[in-house]
């Protein structure tokens, strides 16, 4: 398909999601949830569709199939769903001109960027985090939404599994971060909890887990590998999550209006001091008097 150049360079200065998680996750979901929220709320919303792998999503603003689809990719290419995946991101990082002439389309709507499920992409391939990096650079201001399947809850060699998986991710990605236990409705049916959820969201002493996990003979052999994977957790200190289900409509609003009144306030800021700077511009304040703010 033909890239279009972009033309001249507009700024794309704006806020919203990048909704990122494992297969299965949730996060289609989650982002047809915040449209619809946000749109009920008087808040114009965009979805952006970065994800090639699955059927075009009702309601998206641009989706990534109309550049390239991973279907046609594996045929053409020969490749397997995995390389097929990291090709089309690969392929977007190197066509970022197609997606700027999408988004200026839907500029000053708050965009929701649903990404791919792929854990590569996250972890340690540089494709995703570099299309991220170039949206902030052209004024976009993103937070990473991350959803974690709450189940693993209730199995802790795959709860330390999923930190040390959220943890790299947050180092990786380089965004401002929340980390979101899904599909908590559904958690009294995944199995019994060794601990209560505060345990979990808040991600206390993990040495009780790791005692948790002897008493199982199969991970019983591997308790100094969990006790240094916990440490490397705790010393980051950076990892915890929310607890979130669509199912509860007014825990949700409430996500809702703490994630977005924190770019409310940006937002304004930002007006605040573009005013001050054309205030000060009429006035012809030298420019090394000029107030310099970095968001």
């Amino acid at each position: 398909m033909e890239v279009s150049s972009g033309g001249e360079k507009q700024p794309l200065l704006g806020f919203g999601q990048a909704v990122i998680g494992p297969p299965g996750s949730g996060k289609t979901t989650y982002v047809r949830a915040m449209h619809a929220l946000l749109t009920s709320m008087g808040r114009p919303a965009s979805i952006i569709n970065l994800d090639p792998a699955g059927e075009d999503e009702p309601g998206a603003a641009v989706s990534l199939r109309e550049l390239l689809a991973l279907s046609e990719v594996m045929s053409e290419l020969h490749l397997g769903p995995n390389g097929g995946l990291l090709y089309c991101m690969e392929y977007l990082q190197g066509n970022l001109d197609w997606l700027r002439d999408r988004l200026l389309s839907v500029r000053g709507t708050y965009l929701l960027f649903d990404c791919p499920g792929q854990v590569e992409l996250y972890t340690h391939h540089p494709a995703l985090p570099n299309i991220l990096r170039q949206l902030g650079a052209w004024g976009l201001r993103l937070c990473a939404v991350h959803l974690v399947d709450s189940h693993y809850c209730t199995d802790p060699a795959k709860f330390i599994s999923i930190l040390c998986t959220s943890l790299s991710t947050m180092l990786h990605i380089e965004l401002p971060h929340i980390n979101i236990l899904s599909k908590m409705d559904l958690i009294e049916q995944y199995g019994r909890l060794a601990f209560n959820i505060d345990f979990y969201t808040e991600v206390m002493d993990l040495s009780f887990l790791v005692e948790h996990l002897t008493s199982d003979p199969f991970f019983r052999r591997h308790k100094r590998l969990h006790e240094k994977l916990a440490e490397v957790i705790e010393d980051y200190g950076l990892v915890s999550f929310m607890p979130l289900s669509i199912k509860y409509p007014a825990k949700f609003f409430n996500f809702t209006r703490m994630t977005v009144a924190t770019f409310d306030y940006l937002l304004d800021q930002l007006h605040s001091w573009l005013q001050q700077r054309h205030t000060n511009m009429r006035r012809r304040v030298p420019a090394d008097e000029h107030l310099l703010v970095t968001l």
